[in-house]
């Protein structure tokens, strides 16, 4: 490996025999060298191949400026996140996820706290990737001597749901809000509470996450299923009716009108949450 790019004393990028690059990692590697020198492989800690260029650029200049354990704790997180979820991440979680940390780190020293609006949501509707958060606060205070609160445990979890829906920070958290107010319909429709840890809620969550995309994205499941729809209502009218008032608040507040098709499917799962 020929050092291609010099960021900083402790990062370089190296390009590969077919010409991918890399952001190479390690306290000092970079002490007293120059492009073109070779890189001593000892002193490697981290490995980055990110494909896109311009997240590749990003978290080059990030690098200049974030401490090398922070990056250590970032990337350990990431792939903690993607073993534990067994999901896919968009990269550019690297860039995102760092650049966040990173200012809530700058926040906290100088004693500033910022409060997440979501953070019952969060601790209710991703509990996983919550947990993930928590995690991270707990290698920052371990490796850092910083104790960050509760809430960015919530920020990081926002995250780490964006990559896994491939969906902007701020997108994300409108579908957390649009899932929660969905909650809260069928919570009252029915006078119930739900069994959290049954896996009829764990598909429920997952098909609103889904069917969130659809309405912020204002996409639409096709009409190929009316006659089984009008059997479903039939089977299950208090099911039916709540998916109604679904319906009408997501044309209301969303200006979205959902599919029979989408109606039919949102039915069985409210039935199968209510009910089982």
């Amino acid at each position: 490996m020929k050092i291609a790019k010099i960021i900083n004393n402790n990062v370089i990028s190296v390009y590969q025999e077919d010409g991918t690059e890399l952001v190479v990692m390690g306290r000092g590697i970079a002490f007293k060298k120059k492009i073109g020198d070779s890189v001593d492989e000892r002193n490697v800690q981290k490995v980055f191949a990110l494909k896109n260029q311009q997240t590749s650029d990003n978290f080059k200049m990030l690098l200049r400026e974030v401490p090398i354990e922070l990056i250590v704790i970032v990337e350990e997180i990431i792939n903690h996140a993607k073993n534990t979820l067994g999901q896919k991440l968009n990269e550019n979680i690297y860039v995102s996820l760092t650049d966040h940390v990173n200012f809530a780190i700058e926040r906290y020293n100088d004693g500033i706290e910022i409060k997440n609006v979501l953070l019952w949501e969060v601790k209710q509707l991703y509990k996983d990737e919550f947990q993930i958060g928590l995690r991270m606060l707990e290698q920052i205070k371990m490796k850092m001597g910083m104790e960050l609160p509760e809430d960015e445990a919530a920020f990081i979890a926002i995250h780490i749901v964006n990559a896994e829906m491939n969906e902007e920070v701020s997108t994300t958290m409108n579908i957390t809000k649009f899932m929660q107010q969905i909650i809260n319909i069928v919570k009252y429709h029915f006078k119930t509470e739900f069994d959290e840890e049954s896996l009829s809620y764990f598909r429920f969550i997952t098909h609103l996450k889904f069917f969130a995309q659809r309405v912020f994205k204002g996409t639409h499941y096709e009409n190929n299923y009316d006659h089984l729809f009008d059997a479903i209502k039939e089977k299950h009218p208090d099911a039916a009716r709540c998916s109604e008032k679904i319906r009408n608040f997501v044309a209301k507040e969303y200006n979205h009108e959902l599919t029979n098709e989408e109606m039919l499917y949102l039915t069985v799962h409210l039935e199968r949450v209510v009910n089982r």
